[in-house]
């Protein structure tokens, strides 16, 4: 991935970290849902008209022609109607974007992709349609999507025609005022977004105005032009000039573009992003009857001033309350809450407590099964200690510790054994080590902390030393 691509992630996900991320998304990130863009939704009435929609480039005048020759907007309903009604499933950059802790989505689209994905997603979706809406919030929330142009739920009064335009301030102007708010207060990534809209143009404008050099940065993906593209070279030439152009004149509004050379790249970024938010949640996966050449305390520590070196680099720390592990876990992260008076337990701890009382074992195993893939899900690196458990009163291997690296592995996540702790830990810690390039492919740097943690009677501040160099070293990479 171009490194202009990977600075900008990690500058979003700052964004993201501090609530202040925001999407705004057009009609291209619906377009691969099977939905048309502007020039398809207005291709047939332009022939009605007995124009070439392919040569227009002021979209809005034609669909107020169209209006015009009708004697008003039933036709155009009609046609909204049909193309936006369509049962269509969300693009993967709809769940992606989804999954991440956003919390305003912006746009100008009609369809009602994004709120239905969010809502997939479990989250509470609080959708802003007309200005009425604005004045209402909805408690719980864990979205809000303005919708600039109307819903498809209300098409005649969806932003489509000149009329509309011109007498947008007078019907919408809250959505003015609530967009011009956030566009100075968040950081906005602009998605399938062609900054032809002349809203969006005015309310840029006068942020600009009002605020000068001192307008946020935001973003927007832009396509590169290749000219195995064009029948003519002039016309790729011209083409390019003018994408220089537009790249220059965005930035006056505080936006950088950024270049892709395929639309895939926008997943492949989104992804990152994903995938970078995930690994500061670490999931502690451990269990032990006994702690090997640990004596128990010796263990309990070990595990307590881990979790207490985790929060203190603001790593969230996801556990399901471990036999013999679990208290020392949420003790060192509550200590250093506490201690330290900063933030809040949820922002530091995770805690899923595995459902006890089942008394049919195969539904227990079912139900411990979903609870651990619902909990892994929520992590990027997975951390596994120890590994034992008494049965019969035999000391076994704990098959919930490779049940839970196996889900690890096939949801994605990073896995850090730490084979110095023995039983399971150890078998995971030989596993990764003699197939090493399948998991870091690449990474000597992860590997020699990684060899060292499999390494006979650790002390405790090697092995911490080098589980925390080890997760700080994942933060980058990809």
């Amino acid at each position: 991935m171009k490194s202009r691509l990977v600075q900008f992630v990690d500058k979003y996900i700052k964004s993201i970290n501090s609530e202040n991320a925001a999407i705004f998304a057009g009609a291209g990130l619906s377009v691969a849902s099977g939905l048309v863009n502007w020039k398809d939704l207005l291709r047939e009435m332009a022939e009605e008209l007995n124009l070439n929609v392919d040569k227009e480039h002021d979209l809005i005048s034609l669909a107020q022609y169209y209006e015009n020759e009708k004697g008003g907007r039933g036709s155009i309903n009609d046609q909204l109607i049909e193309q936006f009604t369509k049962d269509v499933e969300e693009s993967v950059n709809h769940r992606i974007l989804a999954s991440l802790p956003i919390k305003t989505f912006w746009t100008t689209n009609y369809d009602d992709l994004i709120e239905k994905t969010l809502e997939k997603y479990g989250k509470k979706t609080d959708v802003k349609i007309c200005p009425e809406n604005l004045a209402i919030s909805k408690p719980g929330r864990d979205a809000v999507i303005y919708k600039m142009h109307g819903d498809i739920s209300l098409s005649h009064e969806a932003v489509l025609t000149k009329d509309d335009y011109e007498g947008y301030n007078e019907k919408r102007q809250l959505f003015t005022t609530a967009l011009q708010g956030d566009l100075v207060s968040k950081t906005f990534l602009f998605i399938g977004f062609s900054f032809e809209d002349p809203n969006l143009e005015y309310i840029l404008s006068r942020i600009r105005i009002l605020l000068g050099n001192h307008t946020p940065d935001h973003y927007c993906f832009l396509k590169s032009l290749s000219e195995s593209d064009y029948n003519e070279k002039e016309d790729y030439l011209y083409d390019k000039v003018k994408l220089e152009y537009k790249i220059k004149d965005l930035k006056r509004y505080g936006i950088q573009a950024l270049l892709i050379d395929d639309y895939g790249e926008i997943t492949e970024v989104l992804n990152l992003i994903h995938t970078k938010l995930k690994r500061r949640n670490i999931f502690i996966s451990g269990a032990a009857h006994e702690y090997g050449y640990f004596s128990k305390l010796d263990a309990e520590n070990l595990i307590f001033n881990f979790s207490n070196h985790l929060a203190s680099k603001s790593y969230k720390i996801i556990s399901g309350f471990g036999l013999g592990i679990g208290s020392s876990v949420i003790n060192g992260a509550l200590a250093y809450i506490y201690s330290n008076q900063k933030g809040h337990l949820d922002e530091y701890l995770v805690l899923r407590p595995f459902p006890q009382n089942i008394a049919d074992a195969v539904e227990r195993k079912v139900l411990w099964k979903k609870y651990r893939q619902t909990m892994l899900s929520e992590a990027g690196i997975a951390v596994f200690f120890f590994g034992n458990k008494l049965v019969d009163k035999n000391i076994v291997l704990s098959d919930g510790l490779i049940e839970e690296f196996d889900i690890a592995i096939e949801l994605g996540l990073k896995v850090i054994p730490v084979g110095c702790t023995g039983y399971v830990s150890r078998e995971l810690w030989n596993k990764v080590i003699s197939k090493y390039d399948e998991y870091y492919p690449l990474n000597a740097e992860i590997r020699q902390s990684i060899e060292i943690l499999g390494q006979d009677k650790l002390d405790e501040p090697t092995i911490i030393t080098n589980l925390i160099k080890t997760i700080n070293l994942l933060q980058n990479h990809i």
